[in-house]
């Protein structure tokens, strides 16, 4: 309604798409590249089943997933880390994964991790060290002309320690505020470049917890809603 009032006021509600009502500006996408607005589905190629997919692989995109997974790219490709929440079963997982995992510039290098109740900042720490290069002194990343996205699995699961926090969570925001942690045998300092994080969670609850907004701040959310029946 904003959008068809506002173009009205300009005079030029006749470029707004669904005037009679029909449709919402979420139901379409303005492309840039044609200068028009188009439905979400016509920015695709047609999707085809391959014979023989594992049912476990099937990816069926929806208007919901194609939005979310629109999003996604935009944000990732434009070094904001995202957080992706909702409830079990409103395809999260598998919209970061089709993206992150296959669908994403050649530069990006996708990493997987999960966290549980027993996950621990030195666990998280090491994961992350593992995976980056020396680029000179101090500085370690990615390999050079490529930049690495931490796809982090049920981020809000690891167990509170007595003082409330969530060490693997903390960890990672050291790394948000500062860009780096220290070496714990050198005591150094590492600074570590051209990572990005993808967090994926459901709401509190069920061994859920609650996460800080000392790390929530450094996040652009995307809620998944609960499919409808189309």
């Amino acid at each position: 309604h904003w959008m068809r009032t506002t173009a009205a006021a300009a005079g030029c509600l006749e470029i707004i798409p669904g005037a009679g009502g029909e449709e919402l500006c979420y139901d379409m996408q303005f492309h840039l590249k044609e200068q028009k607005w188009m439905g979400w589905f016509d920015t695709l190629e047609k999707y085809v089943l391959v014979p023989g997919t594992p049912f476990a692989d099937i990816a069926v995109p929806t208007i919901d997933t194609v939005r979310s997974s629109y999003l996604v790219g935009i944000l990732l490709e434009n070094d904001w880390n995202i957080l992706c929440c909702g409830a079990t079963g409103t395809g999260k997982s598998v919209v970061i994964n089709e993206k992150v995992g296959k669908n994403m510039p050649d530069k990006y290098m996708p990493k997987s991790m999960a966290f549980s109740a027993s996950t621990g900042a030195n666990m998280t720490q090491d994961t992350i060290d593992a995976v980056m290069d020396k680029r000179r002194k101090g500085i370690f990343g990615p390999p050079t002309g490529k930049k690495m996205l931490f796809v982090v699995d049920d981020l809000n699961m690891p167990a509170k320690e007595e003082y409330g926090a969530q060490p693997p969570l903390e960890i990672i925001r050291q790394w948000m505020d500062h860009q780096g942690w220290y070496d714990r045998k050198t005591f150094e300092v590492r600074t570590i470049v051209d990572i990005a994080f993808c967090g994926v969670m459901g709401p509190p609850g069920g061994g859920r917890s609650a996460v800080t907004n000392r790390l929530m701040r450094h996040f652009n959310f995307i809620a998944f809603t609960e499919m409808g029946i189309s």
